[in-house]
């Protein structure tokens, strides 16, 4: 009898990203000024409202006219929840994270996650400003820390 060799290993693919946005032509100067460490919004110019996230038309009056601004960064703290399981990959390599939900300066709410502060620190009210967690190959996505 004779033994069989095993099989050649084939190289792994890397696991998939839960984290990582899709860009798109629409959303592509957001993602640009992210890489640069500004956070945009779109204003609608019809009803002057600022909105977020991204897309090509304005949610509270349909409207298509809406033109990018650089928003300030300034947000406060809405509400919250800590992470402390997460099979999705890379999340689980993160966790306890927190979770969030901050009002910008400029009226949109945004889900974000909070970085860089103590859970027992965390809470509603309480001001932030944006960071940008940024990985090789990846595009820069905003959080926001005390």
């Amino acid at each position: 009898m004779t033994a069989t060799p095993p099989a050649p290993r084939t190289p792994t693919a890397p696991a998939p990203r839960y984290d990582l946005p899709e860009p798109d032509a629409s959303t592509r100067p957001y993602w640009d000024a992210a890489a640069e460490g500004h956070l945009l919004l779109r204003r609608c110019r019809a009803c002057d409202r600022a909105h977020h996230y991204p897309r090509e038309f304005c949610p509270h009056c349909w409207s298509e006219d809406a033109v990018w601004e650089r928003a300030s960064g300034r947000a406060t703290l809405y509400t919250w929840s800590v992470v402390h399981r997460n099979d999705l990959p890379p999340f689980g390599t993160r966790v306890p994270y927190v979770a969030a939900v901050v009002d910008l300066a400029e009226g949109p709410r945004m889900m974000t996650e909070v970085v860089e502060c103590e859970e027992s620190a965390l809470a509603i009210g309480m001001e932030l400003r944006v960071t940008f967690r940024e990985e090789e190959g990846c595009e820069a996505v905003a959080v926001f820390r005390p």
